[in-house]
């Protein structure tokens, strides 16, 4: 089976109490659903340096198969998992078949805008540096109530259900 790295980020802004990424994987692991092949880097400062870094960091000691960064998308009312990257005029696409991935989900959608903040970023160079390895960005939305949560959590793990190996 198929080691998974799923990283998620810190808050960045004052009015925020979480980060819906890591409050995603929160629930995961409180409801006993992550899958035991899932290695977690938890709480990556929202930084354009270090985040990378940590990622990457992190990517080389694990040795995964496929990585899953998740961040926060405030605007958003769907999980969205981008199909690329880009920094400055360079794109970057991920080599997943996303919309095998996102076949067996309820309200998933391919998203091609990740923003222009860190969670690119951070896509952006791990797409670059490790054009080989299967990764993906999956953009998670508030949670506004607890039905909300079971969906989300559901797609998601539907999502890691039917990549392949």
């Amino acid at each position: 089976m198929p080691t998974t790295l799923i990283t998620t980020f810190q808050t960045w802004l004052p009015h925020q109490v979480s980060n819906s990424s890591d409050d995603l994987v929160a629930h995961l692991l409180a409801t006993d659903r992550l899958p035991s092949d899932c290695q977690l880097l938890r709480h990556i400062p929202v930084d354009f340096d270090v985040a990378p870094r940590q990622v990457l960091a992190k990517i080389a000691e694990l040795q995964p198969q496929r990585v899953v960064c998740c961040g926060m998308a405030e605007t958003r009312s769907q999980l969205s998992v981008e199909s690329n990257a880009r920094w400055q005029s360079d794109w970057r696409f991920t080599s997943v078949n996303l919309h095998q991935v996102l076949r067996p989900t309820i309200d998933t959608v391919v998203s091609h805008d990740a923003g222009r903040f860190v969670c690119n970023y951070l896509y952006y160079q791990v797409l670059r540096t490790l054009p080989a390895l299967p990764t993906m960005f999956v953009h998670v939305p508030l949670f506004t109530d607890e039905h909300r949560v079971e969906t989300i959590a559901t797609d998601f793990l539907a999502m890691l259900r039917s990549w392949p190996e």
